[in-house]
């Protein structure tokens, strides 16, 4: 990973709009992650440790976003929301850092299957925090569940409520999909988390890259989708292998529609929050100021509508 141009906290503020917790006893709703079964991620990540370094590195703004299909994890992550408005000094025998408490909103899961189920369990939960959903459909067995027509009558209630769909499409089949879930709901905000996972590792002149360029396009073809730039340094640490596929992104989204992630701590398998997020920072630099700020801070907070800072 290369030394960051510059220190994030230096300049304009950050949203980051994808990062992740979890507790594997369970914490006080009894969440399970089936998915983390060995490894170095396989351990406790809590908000009291990635806290002091989110205020480092001048992130004013965080999304969680679910790590598990279950109702437990939105509530947990509901509960880590609220709790993250007190000051970060001397959280979890972290040094203690001088800064304002970041503001948390939440990307959880609801039971897109079951549409009176969905509007069920966003009445339980009025939440000004709950602002988008995700569902992993990257391990769903069913591999075209997003085109389902029970799953659309829940995408339908997202839509209905304001809600974003966070779309993990990891891989061709799945980045196929998303034009005709942007079709059936034209009024629901997408997300396609870490630029679909580009296949970097393949290089920018293979067959998978060109698929790849040609489903952007057709994704970013739909205005109401929008794109998070995070999740590549698991792919290749090298920072500058990630910058045609950025610029790619840019050319496809544009400046308005893209949003900044660190994907913490999957991130962590690559290097610590402060260089991962430095790196993608200092991949901006050649933007405007406004670009810069659009990026980095301002389209989170349009396309996830989040609440005003208290």
């Amino acid at each position: 990973m290369p030394e960051p141009q510059s220190t994030p906290g230096s300049a304009a503020p950050l949203t980051d709009t994808h990062l992740h917790v979890w507790d594997l006893r369970g914490g006080p709703y009894g969440v399970s992650y089936p998915w983390l079964t060995s490894g170095p991620l396989r351990r406790t990540h809590t908000w009291a440790e990635v806290q002091p370094q989110l205020c480092a590195a001048g992130v004013e703004r965080v999304v969680l976003v679910q790590a598990s299909d279950q109702l437990a994890e939105t509530d947990e992550l509901l509960r880590v929301a609220r709790e993250a408005r007190l000051p970060a000094a001397g959280h979890g025998g972290a040094s203690p850092v001088s800064a304002e408490p970041v503001e948390v909103a939440v990307v959880g899961w609801l039971p897109l299957a079951d549409a009176a189920a969905v509007e069920r369990e966003i009445d339980r939960r009025p939440a000004t925090e709950l602002v988008g959903v995700r569902h992993l459909i990257h391990d769903e067995p069913d591999d075209r569940w997003m085109l389902r027509s029970d799953v659309a009558a829940g995408m339908a209630v997202l839509e209905a409520q304001g809600l974003a769909f966070d779309a993990v499409a990891e891989r061709p089949d799945l980045l196929a999909q998303l034009p005709e879930v942007a079709k059936r709901h034209p009024g629901l905000p997408i997300v396609l988390d870490h630029l679909g996972k580009p296949p970097i590792t393949a290089g920018w002149g293979s067959e998978e890259a060109a698929l790849w360029r040609a489903q952007i396009r057709q994704v970013a073809a739909h205005p109401q989708v929008a794109a998070k730039f995070s999740g590549l340094a698991t792919i290749t640490a090298e920072a500058q292998e990630w910058r045609p596929y950025l610029d790619h992104a840019l050319e496809s989204f544009g400046t308005g529609r893209l949003m900044l992630g660190s994907d913490w701590p999957v991130s962590t398998l690559a290097g610590e929050y402060a260089d991962i997020m430095g790196a993608q920072v200092s991949l901006l630099a050649e933007l405007s100021e406004r670009e810069r700020r659009a990026i980095g801070h301002e389209n989170a907070h349009r396309i996830y509508r989040l609440a005003p800072a208290a």
